[in-house]
């Protein structure tokens, strides 16, 4: 989930940067496209679109230049067929604030605690902990805190994660 659930993202890949990608298939509609743009152009460094062709012009006047898109159609033989329209470049318009919402709360205090920020100075609402981040870090070093923290989790939404890092 980005921005604390109020949008999520099909995939998102972490690593060189955060990518996310969004299915739109032929079942799906545009209704929701703008508001999901808005949160994406805030907090992801990347996005790419990969939308059945029924939805390809409407994305294509909708998203932001700097969204890569796929279409994809599904062949005679039931096999999935992708055609690169556009590649995604980076994101101009980030929110650093916005993108620290990836990080959970005890992970924001931690990095506030090796910033140097008292315990005292800690109990503050979690919105108030994100603008203390962005004072204290870089865009790159929050990137950096958030791809480490997503590595190291062992749970998700109170669930076990399914893939990990160490085999």
């Amino acid at each position: 989930g980005l921005a604390h659930a109020r949008s999520r993202i099909d995939v998102a890949v972490i690593n060189g940067c955060i990518h996310g990608y969004e299915i739109k298939s032929a079942k799906d509609n545009l209704d929701r496209f703008a508001t999901q743009i808005e949160i994406y152009r805030q907090t992801l460094q990347k996005l790419t679109l990969v939308a059945a062709p029924k939805h390809v012009l409407g994305i294509i006047n909708q998203a932001p230049e700097w969204c890569g898109l796929i279409a994809a159609e599904q062949g005679p033989r039931g096999g999935i067929n992708f055609q690169v329209l556009r590649n995604a470049v980076a994101n101009p318009e980030i929110d650093p604030v916005m993108m620290a919402h990836l990080l959970w709360r005890d992970e924001v205090i931690e990095l506030l605690e090796h910033a140097g920020y008292a315990r005292k100075e800690l109990r503050q609402p979690r919105k108030r902990l994100y603008v203390m981040l962005c004072e204290a870090m870089t865009l790159r070093e929050i990137t950096a805190s958030i791809r480490g923290f997503m590595a190291q989790r062992r749970t998700w939404r109170d669930r076990p994660a399914r893939a990990s890092c160490d085999g």
